[in-house]
């Protein structure tokens, strides 16, 4: 079992920046990748980026170039640095883990309750 909680979701103007945390507890030795998903009202969540252990990332092509996703030397902490903010970025932000592989790509099963992020004009 993996528990997850966000944190750093905040008001910023449009432009400027912001950084998740995702603390993971429990079963962390067991995680093999971590991801970043979001969620605008009325919109279905999609994927924002991901990263494996073993350090591969992968954006949604709205992202890239603006967001970075990183996780900490004790493998216990996902980031995601957000540059450039739009008020299309907008959203509840979710962290999710990876306990195993389903054809040949990570399986996220545990999920965070997700951080406000609100990017004005």
């Amino acid at each position: 079992q993996v528990q997850l909680v966000e944190s750093g979701g905040d008001l910023v103007q449009g432009g400027g920046s912001l950084r998740l945390s995702c603390a993971a507890s429990g079963s962390i030795f067991s995680i093999n990748a971590m991801g970043w998903y979001r969620q605008a009202p009325g919109k279905q969540r999609e994927v924002v980026a991901t990263i494996t252990i073993g350090g591969t990332t992968n954006y949604v092509g709205s992202v890239k170039d603006r967001f970075t996703i990183s996780i900490n030397n004790a493998k216990n902490t996902a980031f995601l640095q957000m540059n450039s903010l739009k008020p299309e970025d907008t959203a509840v932000y979710y962290c999710a883990a990876s306990m195993g592989i389903k054809g040949g790509v990570p399986a996220y099963k545990y999920w965070g309750h997700g951080t406000q992020v609100t990017v004005s004009s």
